[in-house]
């Protein structure tokens, strides 16, 4: 207990800082850190041996929040500058060069590997990645950026709320296994607390929001935030789940162990990569709407 307590202080630290420099190429060089630990976790889990596919798949997995916008270089770089750079060929290049590459990889060293070490590494080299540049995504794609860096922390409460709160009704009142053979732990009691807590922090979080705010959210955007928490919440449980099976079929118990206590960034932020996502997706439709 002592040492998840002094991970997690020190995980908080971490935090205020990146927060406190959110509008800085700072954020996108602590999400490349995540996002390639994150893949050489789960290529490690899934025991792929072959070292050139998985030193250039953490690369892509670090290189790729630097695509995420052109004003992920602000104030270092122009977002002219940067966006002509990053805009040059466009990203399914690079993804279609990646895949062909590991294919090669596979030809050349056939004896130690297999066509499911090439599907797993892509996944964890491309989808996982993608799914952490939408921190970087979220925060550029409004001309507001306070509300973008909102709904950061709107994914990453849907997350965090859910799970906090379906372990702590579980533990209450939890009796009706969800999923007894993979997370028996988890209730369906634990399932509807998880829900109902994530809708009382997102409230929450929105009248800050409104209160603090230079231009607060409108009725309507409020309205469709609250009402999509629920969904997105469901979504960040389905990552949790997720992230069990695959660790069940890896047979370990963590990702990693790069936070002492608490596991590897996948264990951290498993339900996080299906919120973040879910919330990326409300905004790309609002956007267009309101």
């Amino acid at each position: 207990m002592k040492q998840r307590v002094i991970t997690a202080l020190c995980l908080l630290a971490v935090l205020a800082l990146v927060v406190w420099q959110i509008d800085t190429p700072v954020l996108v060089i602590v999400i490349a850190f995540l996002s390639a630990v994150a893949t050489g976790e789960i290529m490690r889990c899934a025991n792929v041996q072959n070292m050139f596919i998985k030193i250039s798949g953490i690369i892509f997995s670090a290189l790729t929040p630097f695509f995420a916008s052109a004003k992920v270089m602000e104030p270092w770089i122009e977002s002219d500058l940067w966006g002509t750079i990053i805009g040059f060929i466009p990203n399914v290049v690079f993804i279609i060069a990646l895949c062909l590459l590991f294919l090669l990889a596979m030809l050349k060293g056939y004896a130690y590997t297999s066509f499911e070490d090439v599907t797993v590494s892509v996944f964890a080299s491309v989808a996982v990645p993608f799914g952490f540049s939408i921190f970087i995504r979220l925060r550029d794609m409004f001309d507001n950026m306070q509300f973008g860096v909102y709904l950061i922390f709107y994914a990453l409460i849907c997350a965090l709320a859910t799970d906090t709160g379906a372990q702590l009704t579980g533990m209450a009142i939890g009796k009706h296994k969800m999923a007894p053979n993979i997370s028996p732990k988890k209730t369906v009691e634990g399932a509807v607390g998880g829900l109902v807590v994530s809708f009382i922090f997102t409230s929450v979080a929105l009248v800050l929001y409104n209160k603090l705010a230079l231009v607060p959210l409108d009725k309507s955007m409020a309205t469709v935030l609250l009402i999509c928490c629920i969904p997105v919440s469901f979504m960040g449980m389905m990552g949790d789940l997720s992230a069990s099976v695959l660790k069940r079929n890896f047979d370990v118990k963590d990702f990693g162990k790069i936070f002492p206590g608490h596991g590897g960034v996948m264990d951290r932020l498993d339900s996080s990569l299906f919120t973040l996502p879910c919330t990326y997706a409300i905004a790309l439709i609002t956007q267009n709407i309101f």
